[in-house]
């Protein structure tokens, strides 16, 4: 049994460790956390918290409001595992805000991509957080971005329940690759 089965409520059905494809290049991938939800909203929308599992940056607290992200991968684990080439010490992308009701939802813009949203829905002491990344524009960027999302959602919950988490690199390699056979050519 994956972990993702093994601490929730009877009433929860089993969220699988591997995002899907629910529509076309879209990613759509689930996590259970503990709570209270409004914990895990602070995580999505607080730039320091942010920080210790996804990326650090600023974020206007309403819709249209903006957002930066400052990827520094290498500081999410200690050890953060061998990094692949082609990627640099820090990362950065500028966001829009498109959806914003704490602490249930929040979406914004994502470079050339139809964006992302996240929803956090409480059940009982835990939360079934799910993400969804839409219209990406080709499968590299979908393999990269499932690898990405599972290897950095697997710190956040492992940050949630004050556990350290596995080396981010050595995980994104292997979730890459992974995607690779699992997802359609």
């Amino acid at each position: 049994m994956n972990e993702m089965t093994t601490d929730m409520a009877p009433d929860m059905v089993p969220v699988d460790a591997y995002g899907a494809l629910t529509g076309p290049m879209t990613l759509t991938i689930q996590r259970i956390l503990p709570g209270p939800v409004e914990r895990i909203w602070d995580y999505l929308t607080d730039g320091a918290l942010r920080a210790r599992w996804l990326a650090a940056g600023e974020m206007e607290p309403r819709v249209g409001g903006a957002a930066e992200f400052i990827w520094r991968n290498d500081e999410l684990t200690d050890p953060p595992g061998a990094k692949p080439q082609g990627f640099g010490a820090e990362h950065r992308m500028k966001a829009t805000v498109t959806e914003y009701d704490p602490p249930r939802r929040l979406a914004f813009t994502w470079e050339e991509t139809g964006g992302v949203a996240i929803t956090l829905e409480p059940k009982g002491t835990r939360v079934l957080l799910t993400l969804t990344h839409r219209d990406l524009p080709r499968r590299s960027m979908l393999l990269g971005v499932s690898a990405g999302w599972h290897a950095h959602l697997d710190v956040l919950v492992a940050r949630a329940r004050s556990v350290e988490p596995a080396p981010f690199w050595d995980a994104w390699a292997r979730l890459r690759a992974e995607y690779d056979a699992r997802l359609p050519a």
